[in-house]
């Protein structure tokens, strides 16, 4: 019983130590880090009408360093996936696509009309003012995945793309 009480306070020193080390080698870069944070900004939903299943959402994102959107679930929809719209013979066409390259420092807009990210699915009606929320899956250039949670505004059903600042009238 003595040996098993003096154990445990050496227990708790290696465990103590071990912990000091894995918190140095993070601060001095050694450990092994997730990709570097991605900064998505602006994002929305468009709203939808009652007996809709689908829509897409919408936004803006920067990475620091390369790395791809591959992936992106939501509790609002039963299949979420990454979309491209491109005009093809005329005719615009819109096809689901396994990653978006995310070039490092550049920003990449998912917007109406191009890349977006499609919820399908969907059970209710998208309202103007509700908040979807979408996880985002992230792979860095070392093969990392990283989540990023978004919370996208839904916006009016014929919302095309940011609203507009007001237009200045006292210069006429």
């Amino acid at each position: 019983m003595q040996q098993l009480m003096a154990a445990q306070p050496a227990r708790r020193i290696r465990a103590r130590a071990l912990a000091a080390l894995a918190l140095a080698a993070v601060i001095l870069g050694t450990a092994p880090l997730a990709v570097a944070q991605v900064n998505v900004s602006a994002p929305w939903v468009r709203g939808t009408v009652a007996p809709q299943r689908s829509t897409g959402a919408f936004m803006k994102i920067v990475s620091p360093s390369d790395a791809a959107l591959v992936g992106a679930a939501s509790p609002a929809a039963k299949q979420v996936e990454i979309h491209e719209m491109a005009m093809v013979n005329n005719v615009m066409r819109m096809r689901p696509i396994k990653e978006l390259a995310l070039p490092a420092g550049k920003e990449v807009e998912l917007k109406p009309g191009g890349y977006h990210v499609m919820l399908m699915g969907i059970e209710r009606q998208f309202k103007k003012g509700d908040v979807i929320p979408i996880t985002l899956s992230i792979r860095g250039k070392d093969g990392t995945v990283q989540t990023v949670e978004v919370e996208a505004e839904v916006r009016e059903l014929g919302a095309a793309a940011a609203p507009k600042p007001p237009m200045e009238h006292g210069r006429h």
